[in-house]
This record gives C-alpha cells, sequence and structure tokens, in this order.
C-alpha cells in the first residue's frame, strides 16, 4: 500500500523547521476547528461537578492534574508507537491492544467516536498521504479494527513528520484544550480565567510528558 512508499524518518529527525510546509498540517490537527468531536466529551469533569468534587478553580486545577497524569500513563505508548511506525499494520496492534485496556465503556465509545472522526478528516483533507484513505476504507466494516484516537492520532502525527516528545505534547494540550473548554461551558470560571489556567497548567504537563515518555 501506500503507506509502504513513504520514508519515515527516525525520530531524531524530525526537527521543526520555520520553512517546513507540513506544519501547517501540524498546527491543523490540534486546531479546536478540528471536526473530531472533542468538544462532545468533558473526560469525566462533568460528572465530577455533579457529584460534587469540583467546586472551584482550584478543585478544577487539581482534576486537571490528574487527568494529564492518567493520560501520560495510558495514552501515551500508543501515541508514541503510532508516531515511529504509522503504518496500518502498528495501528490495528495499538488498536486492539487499547481495546483491550479500556475496561470504562464510556471512556471507550468516546475514543473511537473521536478517533473514527479524526480518521475520517484526515483520510478527506491530508490527500497528500493518500494511505490514509487506503487505511479508513481497508478498515471500514471490519470488527477487528477499532478506531482509537490515541493509536490514530500517533499514526497521524507520525505521517505529518512530528517526533515523538511533540506528538505526546500535542496529545496533552488536546486534552487540556477539552477539559478548559468543558469548563468554560460549565460555568466553572470565565473565558480569560480558563485563559489563566492553561497558561498555568503547560508546566504540569511538560513535567508529565518527560516523566511518562516512553523509552525508546
Amino acid at each position: 500500500m501506500e503507506c509502504d512508499q513513504i520514508e519515515i524518518s527516525n525520530d531524531s529527525d524530525r526537527l521543526a523547521s520555520a520553512d517546513c510546509p507540513l506544519q501547517w498540517s501540524e498546527w491543523q490537527l490540534i486546531d479546536s476547528i478540528l471536526l473530531t468531536g472533542g468538544f462532545a466529551h468533558s473526560l469525566g469533569l462533568e460528572a465530577a461537578v455533579q457529584c460534587c468534587i469540583i467546586s472551584g478553580p482550584e478543585d478544577l486545577r487539581t482534576y486537571m492534574v490528574h487527568v494529564l497524569e492518567n493520560t501520560g500513563s495510558l495514552l501515551f505508548p500508543f501515541v508514541y508507537f503510532g508516531t515511529m511506525s504509522p503504518t496500518i499494520e502498528t495501528w490495528h496492534e495499538l488498536g486492539k491492544t487499547l481495546d483491550a485496556t479500556l475496561t470504562n465503556e464510556v471512556s471507550r465509545k468516546a475514543s473511537t467516536s473521536q478517533g473514527s472522526a479524526l480518521m475520517r478528516v484526515a483520510a478527506t483533507v491530508c490527500t497528500e498521504f493518500p494511505c490514509l484513505k487506503t487505511m479508513r476504507d481497508t478498515s471500514l466494516g471490519s470488527r477487528a479494527v477499532a478506531f482509537h484516537h490515541a493509536s490514530i492520532f500517533g499514526i497521524i502525527c507520525g505521517l505529518i513528520g512530528l517526533n515523538s516528545g511533540t506528538s505526546e505534547r500535542a496529545c496533552m494540550f488536546i486534552t487540556i484544550r477539552d477539559i478548559i473548554y468543558a469548563a468554560t461551558r460549565l460555568n466553572l470560571l470565565g473565558p480569560l480565567g480558563a485563559a489563566m489556567l492553561q497558561h498555568q497548567i503547560a508546566p504540569v504537563a511538560e513535567t508529565v510528558e518527560k516523566m511518562e515518555r516512553p523509552q525508546s
């Protein structure tokens, strides 16, 4: 398939470049306008508010730290290996493993719905990578294939040239963005407070990324 014809660079060779045209795809991947349904899921925040676990900004910050730690420990390996080997074989194997790992049915459905949406958008938009459409067309309708977001996100990151560390940070950024959006929607904080919290939580996300980074 077309993926076999794409030269995959070593992780150390994937460096950000100011004149790299693929950067437009990289920015689009984490843009909130990308139609992947991420804002439909609050990552448990809404339930935590209803259970009175979160009542203010400090509780929200603590909750975000816990979510980021869980994201790093659970999903980083799938993002990492998808980035390092963006092939259909890797995707299918990672999807099976993650499907067996996610024991919560709500989380599993959220992951597959977002992953399916991301693959659909990427296959339609990123026409410079025809293997994405081939991957999707080959896998649609197969019950053996799990369209989990983390593994598909890693595959796309690898194809557009991101290194593993940047892919993991991008995954973390999306997690922060979706929680912040849900918190604003639930009136836990206003737009300016949301921007401040997002800025303040960034060092925590960086620490988690380094701590949970899979070893090559």
